[in-house]
This record gives structure tokens, C-alpha cells and sequence, in this order.
């Protein structure tokens, strides 16, 4: 192995620890990180982020040795390629953190910046073909590691968790049963709604869906024909993927419109909070479509555990289930099958989306509440 390509892989390594997907060190990753970043780019990740993945600029000035002013031209040009996040931390203290390839970084940030149309589809179709052999590639490792992933999954952090909408198609509330068992005071719960989410952040941006965007790339459109440009972010994350041109910054009533067309259509919201902690603020939302969105993708084809914090779980009442199918066709997650002519509801697959409510034609299916950690192991394939 030459020195450039050392180089390139040394950084891959350290880039990859930053996230949670196991990747191997392929030729595969190592054309994506080269794709990305120069040399100089390439050093400094190594000889500055082999240790922590945060730092502030005092130990960057101290770990490098370069003057402020190249460090920031360094990181600001890390960031602008999704690599680099640079927001001051609660104390006002600028920290650069850095960031993986995929879950949350340089894919999504890359696939989220602009609609995916015509010239542009041609323009990233090396690059999405190139991310889309990588994860054949993590199918397989864990795949043919399947029992030794296991174990993994089970103490993993849910990524996301599972916000519901709580009106059906008609702007009718849907039932929620409350579990009467739970004292109100002993429920310490984030924010419900998304209209709640969105109402308490003076900062917010929207980019496009970079799982349909880069599904467009690589010639699949979307079966529901879902809305583009309704990825959320909040408070120092919107400010941040403004700053790079990730997203464009919106005011609250126009996420508000935005959210309208998102349940319109049927979409999933998914909050990330920081730190993977539910109890801390919520950082952005995705409005996921069954058919495209990694949430479910990866999932289903067998590469990651499907995590998920949710605070509600569907529940049908059979006697006005008239088996239609229309929640089982909704269901993101495959938790909900017609049986003798009646919807049966799988517990452990359910993240409490409400789809399956919102579409109800006869309102058979409410949602009760109690936090719950979804947690199912990607199928095995082998």
C-alpha cells in the first residue's frame, strides 16, 4: 500500500469510528473518502481527530500547531462537505465535531442540499452508486456475522424516535388510551407533536429528503410520490446546514404548511435528539416514506436494526376493523397483516406512527400511550 492510499485509509478508520455503522475498510470506502477530501484535508483528521471526534479550537491550535485563521479554513471547508459540524456549545465555546460518513453526515448532507432533477441526477450517480455498493458491503459483513451483530444491536441507542400524528384524514382527533396505571407526574415526556417541536424553535430549516434524492439518483422514483423538500432541522443544527447551504432556513409558519403536506401524504415523523437522548432537544426531523427512507430501508434489507423510541403503540378494536388493508398497506414496518379478514397488529414491530390511524376509513385503530424501545434485528438473509 502506497503512502497517499495509508493516508486515505488511516482516515477512513478514524471517520468511521466517529459513526455507528461498522464499515469495512474497502476499496469502496476508501474511492468515497478520496472523492471528498485532498491530502492536506486527509492529514488533518488524522493528526487532529485519531483521539476525540470533539474538539474545541484551543486544542485544535494545540494538537496541529497551525495558526486560528488556517484552522478555520480547514474546518470550514470540512464542513462544508459534511465532515466538520462547527456550532458553539452551551457555554458559547465554537467545538468542531467530527462527523461520519453516514448516519449523520457526509451522505445525507450531500444528498439533502438540492432537488435531484435532470442534470443533477447525473452529476451525483458516481457517487450514490459508489455509497450504494458500500452498504452491499455492510449487508454483507453483517450478514455473514450475523450472530456476533446481535448482542450489538440489543444495547444500541435508538437512532430516532417515532412521533405520531393525532388527527386522522379528516381532522378528526385519533382515540388515545391512556395508560391510567402511569401517574401523570411520574411521566417525564419530550415534546408530542411536531407542531409543538417546530412552535418552541425560533431557528428552523428545511433541506430536501436525501433518501429520495438519492434513490432519484439511482432511478427510483418514489411509489407514494412523496414531498421533496421536508427535511427539518432545529436551533444550532439549522443554523448550521445554513450556514453550509445544506438546507434553507424557514419560518414557523411555513413548517407548518410543510408538516400539513407531510401528513397529507402520509409520511413518517422521525425526531433525532442530541446525543441519541430523548430527553434532551430535538436537533431535526424526518418525514419518512416507507418506501424510500433508510429508517426502513436498511431495515428491510438486512443490513441494520430497525431502533426506534416511541410512546405509543396502535391498537384495533376488531369489531370495526372491516379488513380493507389500508393499514397494512400504510405500515412502514410490516406490524400490521389481514387475517381473517381482520387487521391483526404485531407489537414488537409497531413504532407508534399512527398511519395506520390517520387512514383508517372507519377509525378502528387508536393509539395507546406508554414509552417503549422498539428494538428488531435486520431479517437474516443467510
Amino acid at each position: 500500500m502506497d503512502t497517499l492510499t495509508s493516508k486515505y485509509s488511516q482516515a477512513a478508520g478514524i471517520i468511521v469510528k466517529a459513526g455507528i455503522l461498522p464499515f469495512v475498510i474497502s476499496d469502496t470506502l476508501l474511492e468515497i473518502v478520496k472523492i471528498y477530501l485532498t491530502e492536506e484535508e486527509v492529514d488533518f483528521i488524522i493528526n487532529n481527530f485519531d483521539k476525540d471526534t470533539t474538539l474545541s479550537i484551543d486544542q485544535l491550535k494545540e494538537k496541529s500547531g497551525i495558526p486560528e485563521a488556517d484552522i478555520e479554513k480547514m474546518t470550514n471547508g470540512l464542513a462544508k462537505k459534511g465532515f466538520i459540524f462547527n456550532q458553539p456549545n452551551t457555554k458559547g465555546v465554537i467545538v468542531y465535531r467530527l462527523l461520519p460518513l453516514i448516519i449523520v453526515g457526509a451522505f445525507e448532507y450531500t444528498f439533502m442540499k438540492e432537488r435531484m432533477q435532470g442534470e443533477k441526477i447525473k452529476e451525483f450517480e458516481k457517487i450514490a452508486k459508489l455509497y450504494q455498493k458500500l452498504l452491499e458491503e455492510l449487508k454483507d459483513t453483517v450478514q455473514s456475522q450475523y450472530n456476533a451483530f446481535i448482542p450489538i444491536f440489543e444495547v444500541q441507542p435508538a437512532v430516532d424516535r417515532t412521533v405520531p400524528v393525532f388527527t386522522n384524514e379528516n381532522g378528526k382527533p385519533i382515540k388515545i388510551i391512556i395508560d391510567e396505571t402511569v401517574k401523570v407526574e411520574e411521566q417525564v415526556l419530550p415534546s408530542k407533536t411536531v407542531e409543538e417541536i417546530i412552535r418552541k424553535n425560533d431557528d428552523i430549516a428545511v433541506g430536501y429528503c436525501f433518501c429520495r434524492n438519492y434513490n432519484k439518483v439511482l432511478g427510483h422514483d418514489c411509489e407514494i410520490n412523496a414531498p421533496n423538500e421536508v427535511c427539518f432541522t432545529f436551533g444550532k443544527s439549522a443554523r448550521h446546514v445554513v450556514n453550509q447551504g445544506f438546507a434553507r432556513k424557514i419560518t414557523q409558519e411555513e413548517a407548518l404548511k410543510i408538516l400539513k403536506e407531510t401528513e397529507d401524504a402520509g409520511l413518517i415523523h422521525k425526531a433525532i435528539h442530541n446525543g441519541s437522548n430523548i430527553m434532551k432537544e430535538e436537533n431535526s426531523i424526518c418525514n419518512c416514506c416507507k418506501d424510500c427512507c433508510d429508517a426502513f430501508t436498511l431495515w428491510r434489507n438486512g443490513i441494520t436494526p430497525m431502533i426506534n423510541s416511541t410512546n405509543y403503540l396502535s391498537v384495533i378494536n376488531e369489531e370495526e376493523c372491516t379488513g380493507c388493508g389500508e393499514c397494512e398497506t400504510r405500515c412502514p414496518v410490516n406490524a400490521i397483516k389481514i387475517t381473517d379478514d381482520k387487521a391483526k397488529r404485531e407489537e414488537k414491530y409497531c413504532i407508534g406512527c399512527g398511519v395506520c390511524a390517520r387512514f383508517c376509513p372507519v377509525d378502528a385503530i387508536s393509539l395507546k400511550e406508554g414509552m417503549r424501545r422498539v428494538c428488531v434485528p435486520p431479517p437474516r438473509m443467510r
